[in-house]
This record gives C-alpha cells, sequence and structure tokens, in this order.
C-alpha cells in the first residue's frame, strides 16, 4: 500500500488521542455477540395454530343488525357520556336484551373526563349460563363523543351484540338450545370513545373479573375499510398468540379478506409504549386474552358524518365475530392469558428473544462510553466539572416537569381519568394556548437562572469539550439501563441517541455538517414513536400535544417524564458542544460573587434604596 502524503499524515490523528479517543475496533467487534441473541430470536420464532371452526356455520342475521343499528343511532344522535340521551340509550339496550329472556344488570360509577368533567356513566350486562362458569365477554361500547351520529362508531356494535345475544339467547319455552360450553356475558359499555372508561371498569371491579377468560370487542365493524384486528394493552402485552391467529382465521373466512394489523415495527413501537385505543386494551391489562374486530385500522372513525353503513361489512364481521365466539367456546383453554410477543401472520417472535437482542444492542455503545471513561481519567482531565454542567441541565427540565405536573394539579391542563384522550373533540387535541404560553414563560425565567452557570467565559479547549461530551454519554448509558429496569422494550427509542451519539467525540474536527447530521440521528427514537401518533392515529402536528396531554391525565408514568428530562438534559448538553456554545461548570474563581437570583435581589434592593435617598433631593430641588 502506498504511504499517505506528509500533508494527510500531518493531520491523521493516533487512536486514542483526544481527536480519535473512540475505539472503534471495539465497538466493531462487540457486535459480534449481538449475533447471538439474533441467532437465538430466530429459533424463538413460534407458529400458533387457530382453534378449530364451530361444528355449526354462523348465521348472524346482518341485514336485521344494519336496521338496528340504524334505529339507534337515528333515535340517539347524542350518546356522550352524562348526557340525557346516554341513560335512555342505555335503557333502550337493556329493553332489547331482556326480550330476548335475560335478566340484565347495571352498573353505575363516576369518571371524569378530560375536558367535560365528573360525569355518571353505565355498564348494561346480560349473561347466558353455560356448563363452566367461565366467562367469555362480548364487548361493544354504545356512546359515542357527540360530533356525529355514531352509526358506525359504534351502533354497528352495539346492534352485533344484541344479534349475538339474540343467537345465544335460551327462549321460554322448548325447545331449547343446548348451553354453551362457557358462560357467555353481554357487556354494553359507557365511555369506549373517551379511552374506554367502561371496560376499564369492568376489568378492574365487575364480579365477573375473575371468571373471564376471553373477550372479544366489536366496534366500529360496519365501515368501508377492510377488516382489522387491534390487540395492543395497557402494559407491553398482548393477547394470546392463539387467540389472534384464531380471530385472523375466522375473520378471513367470513369476509373473505385478510383482516390487516399493526405492522412489526408498530407493535414493536406499541411494547415499548403500551397504548390502544381500543377497549381490549383494559382487559390485556389485567391478563385477561381479549382482541377487537374493526374496520376502522388503529384509531376509530371520525365522527363527523358517520352515517353510513357498509351490510356487506356489518354481516361478514358479525358471523366472524359468532364464529370466534364459537371456536372460544369449545377451546378457550387454548387461548387463555397474555404474553409479550410481535405477530407476523402465521408466526410470531416472542418477546424475551426481543428483550435479549434489544439489550445486547447497547453492549457495543456501554462498552465504548466505558473505554472512553477509562481514557479521560488515564489523561488525568477532569470529568466533574462536566457533569456538573450535565447537573445543571438536569435540574432545568426536572423543573420542568415538575411544572408541569404542578400545572396538571392546578388544573390549568385538563385533567381526568389515566385513560387514552378522544382524539377528536379532547384537550388531545386542543392546544391550550395561555396555558403553553404561561408554561413557557416560567420555563424561559428558569433558564435565565440555569443559564448563568453554563455561558462561555473563555475559549473550549478540546480536553473540555471531550470531558463534556463524555460526562453527557454516561448520564445516557445510566438512562437506558433505567429503561431496561422500567420496560425493556423502552430501549428501542435510546438506542438510536446511543449509537449516534458516541461518535460526536470522533467527528469534531470534521465539517459542521456532518456533526449536525449525526447529532440529529440520534433524535430518531423520540422522532419514532412521535411519527407513529402522527399517522396511525392521524394526529399530525398534534402528536405532540396528545402525548403531552397523555402525561396530563396520569396515562404516562411521573418516573417516565423524569427519565425524559434527564434525556433532554444529554441531548442539550451534546447540542451545545457541537454549536460551539458549551463550557464546563466554572470554578468557584470564575464565578461571580453572587448568583443570579441574589444578584436579581441585591439589583432590586440597591435601586430601591437609590430610589429613597433621591426623593429628598428631588424635593429640595422643587423648593416650597
Amino acid at each position: 500500500m502506498a504511504a499517505l502524503p506528509p500533508s494527510r499524515q500531518r493531520h491523521r490523528a493516533r487512536p486514542g488521542s483526544v481527536d480519535r479517543p473512540v475505539n472503534s475496533r471495539m465497538y466493531r467487534g462487540t457486535w459480534l455477540l449481538v449475533g447471538i441473541p439474533l441467532l437465538i430470536a430466530a429459533f424463538a420464532v413460534s407458529r400458533p395454530q387457530p382453534l378449530p371452526k364451530p361444528d355449526l356455520p354462523p348465521d348472524f342475521d346482518g341485514a336485521a343488525a344494519r336496521v338496528v343499528a340504524r334505529d339507534f343511532a337515528n333515535q340517539f344522535p347524542d350518546r356522550t357520556p352524562g348526557s340525557p340521551t346516554a341513560a335512555v340509550a342505555a335503557s333502550w339496550v337493556a329493553d332489547q336484551l331482556s326480550q330476548y329472556g335475560f335478566q340484565t344488570e347495571f352498573d353505575r360509577f363516576h369518571g371524569k373526563i378530560p375536558g367535560r368533567g365528573r360525569v355518571q356513566l353505565e355498564n348494561v350486562l346480560a349473561v347466558r349460563q353455560g356448563r363452566s362458569n367461565d366467562v367469555i365477554a362480548v364487548i361493544a361500547h354504545r356512546d359515542n363523543s357527540g360530533a356525529g351520529p355514531g352509526a358506525n362508531d359504534n351502533a354497528s356494535g352495539t346492534a352485533a351484540l344484541l344479534e349475538l345475544a339474540r343467537i345465544y339467547a335460551a327462549p321460554q319455552v322448548p325447545p331449547r338450545p343446548p348451553e354453551p360450553q362457557h358462560t357467555i356475558l353481554f357487556l354494553s359499555t359507557d365511555g369506549g370513545a373517551f379511552g374506554g372508561l367502561g371496560a376499564a371498569r369492568f376489568a378492574a371491579h365487575s364480579p365477573y373479573r375473575n371468571r373471564v377468560v376471553a373477550a372479544i370487542n366489536l366496534d366500529s365493524i360496519a365501515g368501508e375499510g377492510p377488516p382489522h384486528l387491534a390487540f395492543g394493552s395497557d402494559r407491553p402485552r398482548s393477547p394470546s398468540a392463539v387467540l389472534v391467529r384464531t380471530a385472523f382465521a375466522r375473520v378471513s373466512e367470513q369476509t373473505h379478506v385478510e383482516p390487516t394489523r399493526p405492522s412489526p415495527l408498530a407493535q414493536l413501537v406499541d411494547l415499548a409504549f403500551p397504548f390502544s385505543l381500543y377497549e381490549q386494551a383494559p382487559f390485556v391489562d389485567k391478563g385477561i386474552a381479549a382482541i377487537t374486530l374493526t374496520s376502522a385500522g388503529d384509531r376509530p372513525p371520525p365522527a363527523f358524518g358517520d352515517s353510513h353503513l357498509n351490510g356487506k361489512r356489518l354481516t361478514g364481521m358479525g358471523r366472524a365475530g359468532q364464529a370466534l365466539l364459537g371456536s372460544l367456546d369449545g377451546g378457550v383453554e387454548l387461548a387463555e392469558g397474555t404474553a409479550s410477543y410481535v405477530y407476523l401472520g402465521s408466526r410470531t417472535v416472542r418477546g424475551w428473544a426481543i428483550v435479549f437482542v434489544l439489550c445486547a444492542a447497547l453492549l457495543p455503545c456501554l462498552a465504548v462510553i466505558v473505554d472512553l471513561f477509562a481514557r479521560l481519567r488515564r489523561r488525568h482531565i477532569p470529568l466533574l466539572p462536566a457533569l456538573r454542567s450535565y447537573r445543571s441541565r438536569l435540574g432545568f427540565w426536572i423543573f420542568a416537569v415538575l411544572l408541569f405536573e404542578l400545572f396538571s394539579i392546578l388544573g390549568i391542563w385538563k385533567t381526568g381519568a389515566a385513560r387514552p384522550l378522544a382524539p377528536e373533540l379532547s384537550p388531545g387535541t386542543q392546544w391550550p394556548v395561555a396555558g403553553l404560553a404561561l408554561w413557557s414563560c416560567l420555563l424561559a425565567g428558569a433558564w435565565l437562572f440555569t443559564r448563568d452557570r453554563l455561558l462561555p467565559r473563555r475559549p473550549l479547549g478540546d480536553e473540555d469539550a471531550l470531558a463534556g461530551q463524555i460526562g453527557a454519554l454516561l448520564a445516557l448509558a445510566v438512562i437506558s439501563l433505567l429503561l431496561v429496569a422500567m420496560n425493556p422494550y423502552s430501549v428501542l427509542f435510546v438506542l438510536p441517541s446511543l449509537h449516534a451519539w458516541i461518535w460526536l467525540p470522533q467527528l469534531r474536527r470534521r465539517p459542521a455538517a456532518l456533526q449536525a447530521i449525526v447529532l440529529t440521528a440520534g433524535f430518531g427514537g423520540p422522532l419514532l414513536l412521535l411519527g407513529s401518533f402522527a399517522v396511525r392515529f392521524d394526529l399530525g402536528f398534534d402528536a405532540p400535544w396528545y402525548l403531552a396531554q397523555l402525561a396530563a391525565v396520569g396515562y404516562v408514568p411521573f418516573t417516565s417524564l423524569i427519565v425524559v428530562g434527564a434525556w433532554l438534559a444529554v441531548a442539550a448538553q451534546l447540542t451545545a458542544i457541537t454549536a460551539g456554545r458549551y463550557t464546563p461548570y466554572p470554578r468557584a474563581a470564575d464565578r461571580p460573587r453572587f448568583g443570579p437570583g441574589r444578584r436579581l435581589v441585591r439589583t432590586a434592593l440597591l435601586a430601591a434604596q437609590r430610589r429613597r435617598t433621591s426623593a429628598p433631593e428631588r424635593k429640595r430641588a422643587v423648593g416650597p
């Protein structure tokens, strides 16, 4: 190989020097360890088998269900929780069930809906006793947002529930149909359009909750879209893969269309940030296998103009629900429980294998960060000023989190039950301009105090910049380990930061554009979450505020907000270094005599004193 020109030899930094501190060989070599979890994950792929078809073909009457759905939507166009019409609609559903010979039950409770206050809600229950006391629940919420008649969302699901109840009803006179193997519970919930409040109430407090082994949720099943399966949860769990596979088979058979499902990446995001707008989520959260049949995708259909019903889709989805119920009645024991996995159609990748791969992907970055710290120590470069700079930034972001929580307590942000927010006509998509302006002003004032210790006072040396980057990377490593302990799937959101930002110490002599690209790549994890909400749930630019409102109502835990603040402090320090605006925390000799707070108080006192002393002089100058 030809020798490099002398000009290039002079500019080539020695490995391990301040200009080339990253051990790239260690990074590449550690990636070989990631191959082992990938190989194990390949062997962790399973192929769940669907439950057998029921003995009798489904006889769901789609035409009758369509008439019931249309009448229900026309009679009760506004079924928002707590409205007078909502109570009448609940009584109407109970009357329909009573006509089939059911003894109906009402479960009345109160719930707080963001932007609407505390309202009364009620679930309507009807039970068909079977040979076993184990319960299979059929669920459909009957409320709507009030912005439209809600013919599809969810008069269609309510009509399908009533039709299934008619099929399973025991007539008062012979001949009596054979009893089902399991007890069938028909549940008409309230508050489904506002985060599944009724389903959450049932899963947490109903006397039947400990007997429920599986649940089928019918929501917006008469739309123009293709059949869709929703099986997300409020925790990183999914219903039994056998249930999902059985639902896929029954829907395909009855509609002659393969149902869609969240993509593998979307399922992985749902494990990292558990979220669903459908009512199977509270059941899966409690360890009950539950799935939603819908024609609306990951988000329920818009309420505006929701008056059309696709009779063919309603018939097919209703028959699929009946066939799925029959399959579960014949062998629900094989489809019980919940697990973590990514569903690929006929195959699933088990959750523990995914966690193994995600944690192994941390190893190259953690090894490089530890090596960088060791190199810093060997060169006797002080790290404490860099950590103190990070501490100042961390304090600012923790203050921002605490101020946000205080605004929630004071009612500046709309609060309610810790449930997903309605995508429309709710504070989740209505930005409170006055509250945000006040919060921003208070943060700006806090930053004026914080920046006093972070303003550059002298030219930044190479060793100081390197120490600042390593201090931030050490904090990022601690954050990633905390996420492993909290929810290992959420490591997905910090992996781009780790794998991009560990190269920033190596690029300080490179063009600024390249440094900016690498810095921006580190924001890929949070942008993935924002993009998921913006696209999958059709929130667009409302996605950031929607996530903030989830935190305001308590759906996002406070501990997660603290971790987000710590990550933002890392990003702020690395951004300051890249932009040339970083300085290590100043020594006592370099700091002003008084801090910003004391300087402000001192300036105010001196101004007041000057006004008092100058008043007599002005009076003498004016004269008697």
